[in-house]
């Protein structure tokens, strides 16, 4: 008689994974644009999505998949299988071969299918980029690769080479529909125009309103735009001469400020952040300015301020008794101690450097003092500092406390500008994701061509992840389910995210009875009626946590 044993392979969140890849058809996707040679025994277009699985799942470098791999395929045994065939140089050569496909072509069929399943409202996209920190040499002798450089290093990373990022979402769901890889010190002013002409294309529309950061306020991006029939919002940066005739009359005049809306502060339990707007005109382009006072921002401000002048007087009091000595014996030392010391806060600290003058007497002969020693007389000078604050300069600043510019050629009402505005938070929590819960560094690929292909692989990631947190939200909205206990001890979350869904189903295996090396019996442990409720909820049917066969993580044609 043949012996019986026991298998046990991890499923958690995998099958979930690929029901939501099946459905924007990646396989089909890669396979199409991604061809495999004919004598090649793993086709490129499975390497890649079980990449992409790897990075949602629990990302591992690449000679390190193939054992993530194995607890699915092969279970808990001394020796993996199926898993060996998908070595490192598998991937590599699968990565090798994305970057030489048609990536645009791809990243634009994908978009169309998730925005078609998905039913994505495309009307409003929000643009934001960051940079990807390298550590190492990385030499740039790839050709037709993006260049790792110095730059702007958003890691606060200066001393690494980097890439620039560049992402749009949509404002339903937050969903990712496309994105840009930039040299590392490629400045985010000069891509927003091939950005915005890129989504026109794959949109196939130029009403939809474009949301960005400062970088967008250039008059050349702006004008492009709108001569475009394009709309935008973005903020001002303060510099702006045509934002000054405001911001003086504000200092001595009144302001009607319109009320907008209010929203619960995320920081502070029981308080509430007030919005106000005003609309001061337009530019000389026709675009509307549009003031935003903020009541969170205001304390904000204040507060940064107060803290600045007491930095400002705490330091001035240790300077006045270091005065007349060592280096700060004159006038001008004094002096250029002073204003490094009032940099920020001239304009509210007002200091002056007080002088005191004596008479002395020096002897001038040789020797000792005596009847004859001469003397002449000389003036000694003792320095000291006063300061004082100027409180209408303070006062005068307060009243531009908690405020903001905006930039439109919408004809939304300024409440309605403010709250798309005000959506661009989302993206940089998509941002955070894909650094910390998809891990996109340290990047484990020395070539600058696999580098990129990878990159592309994170873009796929982050939509998938993105269409997750939206579907469960969605639905748990529609049914009124305010909250979930799916959090560690049990605790509720209002909004789950990819790493609590994630967390939720770490325990999720599939035992198997086999026999002759032939399964004749298996049933899926650990998923609780909890987890069928979140199934439902991601609209993840019955079928996709039960009846596995043997080969059920494979992503190939079956």
């Amino acid at each position: 008689m043949e012996q019986i044993e026991a298998r046990f392979k991890q499923l958690d969140v995998l099958p979930m994974v690929k029901h939501y890849m099946d459905a924007l058809d990646l396989y089909g996707l890669f396979k199409m644009h991604v061809p495999s040679s004919t004598d090649c025994l793993i086709e490129y277009a499975e390497s890649l999505c079980l990449l992409t699985a790897n990075i949602i799942c629990d990302n591992k470098p690449l000679y390190k998949v193939s054992e993530w791999l194995s607890k699915y395929s092969d279970g808990l045994v001394n020796e993996s299988l199926k898993a060996d065939l998908f070595n490192d140089d598998r991937f590599a050569r699968a990565l090798s071969a994305l970057f030489k496909a048609d990536r645009h072509s791809l990243m634009t069929q994908l978009s169309c299918n998730a925005m078609r399943v998905h039913q994505l409202h495309t009307d409003e996209i929000h643009n934001d980029s960051t940079s990807i920190t390298f550590k190492g040499l990385y030499e740039n002798d790839e050709p037709g690769a993006v260049k790792l450089k110095h730059g702007h290093n958003k890691d606060f990373r200066p001393d690494c080479k980097q890439l620039v990022f560049g992402l749009n979402i949509t404002a339903d769901g937050h969903v990712p529909l496309s994105f840009s890889l930039f040299d590392g010190n490629t400045n985010d002013d000069i891509t927003h125009i091939p950005n915005w002409n890129g989504l026109r294309s794959l949109l196939d529309r130029e009403d939809f309103i474009y949301v960005a950061d400062c970088k967008l306020c250039s008059e050349k991006n702006l004008t492009h735009i709108a001569e475009n029939h394009g709309f935008f919002i973005t903020i001002v940066p303060r510099d702006r001469n045509y934002l000054k005739p405001f911001i003086n009359y504000l200092k001595s005049n009144p302001v009607q400020w319109a009320e907008a809306f209010e929203v619960a502060d995320s920081r502070k339990k029981n308080k509430a952040v007030k919005y106000k707007t005003y609309e001061s005109g337009k530019t000389r382009e026709g675009f509307r300015i549009l003031w935003v006072h903020s009541s969170s921002k205001e304390q904000e401000d204040m507060k940064r301020r107060q803290k600045k002048i007491e930095k400002t007087q705490a330091a001035l009091e240790e300077l006045s008794q270091k005065l007349n000595r060592c280096r700060l014996k004159t006038q001008k030392q004094i002096k250029i101690a002073v204003d490094k010391v009032c940099r920020d806060t001239n304009s509210f600290v007002k200091c002056k450097i007080v002088v005191d003058r004596k008479q002395i007497k020096v002897k001038v002969s040789p020797g000792r003092p005596g009847l004859n020693t001469v003397y002449k007389n000389k003036w000694s000078f003792t320095y000291s500092i006063e300061w004082e604050l100027d409180k209408q300069a303070i006062a005068e600043a307060s009243k531009s406390n908690g405020i903001f510019p905006l930039i439109t050629n919408t004809d939304l009402q300024a409440a309605e500008v403010l709250r798309k505005y005000k959506k661009q938070p989302y993206l940089e929590k998509r941002m955070y994701t894909k650094k910390t819960v998809l891990e996109v560094a340290p990047v484990f690929v020395k070539k600058q061509t696999r580098i990129e292909a990878l990159l592309f692989l994170y873009f796929v990631a982050l939509m998938l992840v993105s269409l997750i947190e939206r579907k469960i939200r969605m639905n748990m909205a529609r049914e009124n389910i305010e909250k979930l206990p799916i959090l560690p001890q049990g605790m509720n979350s209002k909004k789950p995210t990819w790493n609590n869904i994630r967390y939720f189903y770490r325990n999720i295996h599939l035992a198997e009875i086999v026999q002759a090396k032939v399964q004749i019996q298996s049933s899926v442990k650990g998923l609780t009626a909890l987890h069928k409720q979140v199934n439902q909820l991601l609209e993840v049917s019955v079928s996709v946590y039960a009846g596995f066969q043997e080969d059920w993580w494979q992503f190939k044609d079956t």
